[in-house]
């Protein structure tokens, strides 16, 4: 296939990577309050994660 196609790999990740920030932008300025909402929600997830894999752990001993 050649040095093209990974040229056209790093194009799509980059236009991907900044249509990602764009849209966060964009969410953000839009609406903060659920823009916050998402954030908490998964800082929950990643907290409750944290809870469940401490008290496996507790249990394992």
């Amino acid at each position: 296939m050649g040095e093209w196609w990974l040229e056209a790999e790093v194009q799509v990740k980059k236009v991907l990577k900044y249509g990602a920030i764009a849209f966060v932008a964009f969410f953000l300025l839009k609406r903060p309050d659920d823009a916050a909402g998402a954030v908490r929600g998964a800082l929950d997830s990643v907290f409750d994660a944290a809870d469940s894999l401490a008290q496996f752990v507790s249990h394992l001993s």
